[in-house]
């Protein structure tokens, strides 16, 4: 059963030594998502499932130990996700799940066994919805730190350069995860966020299958598009 959630945006960004000069202007996103994991935490899970985007169809599953590297980056530095005893040292995991497992390095996570599960962005609902579900069940107390990040065209100088389609769809976005809203994220319209350049949509509607009958609130921890991507942080508990 689901007993928490956190979602977290996932731009190789986030890691100081790869944003260098820029790092402080993410300072408040990743207070967020260490706010966010916390709740994690102190749900006391028997197993966290980190949930996020990959370039193909997917599901690709990755096990606890599994490497990342933000060598393509330019950065020297390497992370596991969760325990790496017995891991395979090449670097195999995706950005996405690159990221959370450094944030879960940063906040020193030890609580609860780890896997990652990467969604491609063709995905679709209904088998995010069955992925999720399948998840739920997967232990008696199951976390999930979800990783992506919504529309990349909140600017003229944002990779998929502005469109005003871009704010109202990531609004209703955080204002579902904020509200742990499961309806809303497994309506969230794919074609529309296929144009939008929306990394997070098949793990956010993941999570609003593994949801289903959890009854969890949310909390909206942050919001905002620095680079022209709208990142957003939430927490399910």
């Amino acid at each position: 059963m689901l007993v928490a959630a956190a979602v977290c945006p996932c731009p190789p960004l986030l890691v100081p030594e790869v944003a260098q000069g820029a790092a402080p202007e993410l300072d408040a996103a990743r207070n967020a998502c260490t706010g966010a994991l916390g709740v994690l935490t102190a749900a006391r899970p028997g197993r966290l499932l980190v949930v996020g985007p990959v370039d193909g169809p997917g599901p690709e599953t990755y096990p606890e130990g599994a490497a990342g590297s933000f060598r393509g980056f330019g950065v020297d530095l390497d992370v596991r996700l969760g325990a790496a005893e017995g891991a395979d040292p090449r670097p195999r995991l995706p950005y996405a799940l690159t990221v959370a497992a450094w944030l879960l390095e940063r906040t020193g996570w030890s609580d609860a066994p780890v896997e990652g599960l990467g969604v491609g962005e063709s995905y679709p609902p209904g088998l995010c919805a069955r992925t999720g579900r399948d998840i739920a069940h997967r232990d008696e107390r199951v976390a999930l730190l979800v990783m992506g990040d919504a529309s990349a065209c909140r600017t003229l100088k944002a990779p998929g350069y502005l469109d005003e389609r871009a704010a109202p769809f990531d609004a209703e976005v955080a204002r579902a995860l904020g509200a742990a809203d499961v309806a809303a994220l497994t309506a969230l319209d794919t074609g529309l966020a296929h144009e939008l350049k929306v990394s997070g949509r098949a793990p956010w509607q993941v999570l609003a299958g593994a949801a289903e009958g959890a009854d969890l609130g949310g909390s909206l921890l942050y919001e905002d598009a620095p680079y022209g991507v709208g990142y957003i942080v939430a927490s399910w508990s």
